[in-house]
């Protein structure tokens, strides 16, 4: 049996999308939450709780400001969460070669009991 050990956080579905959108803009870059609720097409509530998830790990900053007397909140990915994205991304590369791997010498086995 092959394992997938990789942080619990980033693999749920919404908070892996946010994830994936805060790592395409720059490093130094944030976004609005009305844009990254747009782009993610979810509803306010589950995206809030999303980004609070991800801060209590670390991984997102959110700003809050006034931009002429309109409350704005902006997030960024943290240094730490990029840094826990790729190594999520190389977790789920290393366990589809494994799985890649097993399929070859399975297929590889039923052929040579076939060949007998």
């Amino acid at each position: 049996m092959i394992d997938l050990n990789v942080d619990e956080v980033l693999h749920a579905p919404v908070r892996l999308r946010i994830m994936a959108v805060l790592a395409e803009i720059g490093e130094q870059d944030r976004i609005s939450y009305p844009r990254l609720q747009e782009l993610l097409d979810i509803t306010s509530g589950n995206l809030t709780s999303h980004l609070r998830r991800l801060e209590a790990a670390g991984y997102v900053a959110q700003t809050k400001k006034f931009v002429k007397r309109t409350p704005v909140t902006e997030i960024r990915l943290t240094r730490r969460g990029r840094l826990e994205l790729e190594t999520y991304v190389e977790q789920l590369r290393a366990f589809v070669a494994r799985m890649d791997e097993n399929k070859a010498r399975t297929e590889s086995a039923v052929q040579h009991t076939e060949i007998r």
